[in-house]
């Protein structure tokens, strides 16, 4: 462990002698409700804004047709980071990128409720896709590295009920939030969730030794290069799926 913790020293890396004890540390069920508030927040998000969108084309000056977009240009940027995020996060830690991700998320969020114009709302809702995307297969990695065997059935339970849960208490409770406030404030409820996911995940998760020898020897052999072509590729393939 010594051994580890100079090689990473030497990378420039944060001290990685905490990962295994910080991770034991903690009640797994803590972290494990901690990347499941996230997950809530992101999967909300993808129905929440369905039901504003009359209030939405008429509060910015434009048709029903154009603000679908706002729905549109979010589920691209979900999916095209998706595929990406396993390279991410060894390119930057499992738990910086999550956190990154969360970061990017909720401050996106807040972007878009103050958005003055449709194209800038649609921009600022690309990038809140990109942020939501990391999340589940970073959470899900996390769950497996932090539950032992026997019990990761119950932690991805868990996990299930946010999946299952937020979509479909999204559009019923965005109409509520609209009629009752504003249209603004479906995007402005994922700020005191995530400032609460970043709180809880800078205490409590962790990245583990062995993810963080793995990332030293892809890196020292140079298997984390960025693909450009690959992501420019896959951008453009599901740009013109929904063009299509």
């Amino acid at each position: 462990m010594a051994a580890l913790a100079t090689r990473i020293a030497e990378q420039g890396e944060s001290s990685p002698a905490q990962y295994p004890t910080a991770a034991r540390a903690h009640n797994p069920w803590a972290i494990a409700l901690t990347v499941t508030i996230a997950t809530f927040m992101e999967l909300l998000d993808t129905s929440i804004s369905n039901v504003s969108l009359p209030h939405i084309a008429g509060g910015l000056g434009t048709s029903y047709d154009e603000a679908t977009w706002v729905l549109t240009s979010y589920l691209v940027a979900n999916a095209v980071i998706l595929p990406m995020s396993a390279w991410l996060s060894r390119v930057f830690g499992r738990k910086r990128y999550y956190m990154m991700c969360v970061a990017l998320f909720t401050a996106t969020s807040l972007l878009c409720g103050l958005a003055p114009s449709l194209g800038m709302l649609v921009f600022f809702r690309v990038l809140q896709g990109i942020g939501g995307g990391g999340l589940a297969p970073v959470e899900q990695a996390i769950l497996v590295d932090t539950f032992p065997a026997a019990q990761r059935a119950g932690a991805f339970a868990l996990y299930s009920m946010a999946i299952v849960t937020a979509p479909a208490i999204g559009p019923p409770l965005g109409g509520w939030i609209t009629d009752s406030f504003s249209w603004r404030w479906v995007f402005f409820i994922n700020v005191p969730i995530g400032l609460l996911s970043l709180m809880l995940s800078s205490r409590l998760v962790h990245d583990p030794a062995e993810f963080t020898q793995e990332r030293i020897k892809a890196r020292r052999g140079g298997r984390l290069r960025i693909d450009y072509i690959g992501i420019v590729l896959i951008a453009i393939g599901f740009a013109l799926a929904v063009k299509g």
